[in-house]
């Protein structure tokens, strides 16, 4: 199997479950969730439209990562990712949860990490030297 073959299949598995990841925890929080609002305002302490502006940020996300071309918002998207996963992994550690409360944006993040790293060339920004 070429480097470049074995790149895509990578670059499609994380995709995809980030994706998956990104949206089914995106409905959640625009559904707003029993759980995932005991979790977001009394665990964590961030209030109610947060979960709003998250859903709607990792659906969009998601779309611009899927979508061809546009290579500057996938960039974007991925940045966005990074951050909110990023921030909810210190939220959860900054406020003594557990393990298992860091373990999905933890693996959001690496999701994030490995799609952005192993993503095709079409799908890069490209970089002119002046």
């Amino acid at each position: 199997m070429t480097a470049t073959k074995r790149n895509k299949i990578i670059y499609w598995i994380a995709t995809i479950w980030l994706a998956l990841g990104m949206v089914s925890t995106g409905l959640v929080q625009l559904l707003q969730v029993k759980e995932e609002v005991e979790v977001v305002t009394n665990k964590l302490g961030y209030p109610l439209y947060f979960l709003t502006i998250l859903g709607i940020w990792k659906i969009l996300g998601v779309i611009a990562v899927l979508i061809p071309k546009f290579a500057l918002l996938k960039e974007w998207a991925y940045a966005g990712f990074f951050f909110a996963m990023s921030g909810a992994i210190i939220s959860h550690i900054a406020t003594g949860n557990s393990f298992g409360d860091v373990a999905p944006p933890l693996l959001l993040l690496v999701l994030t990490v490995l799609s952005w790293y192993f993503r095709p060339a079409d799908r890069k920004t490209v970089s002119v030297n002046q």
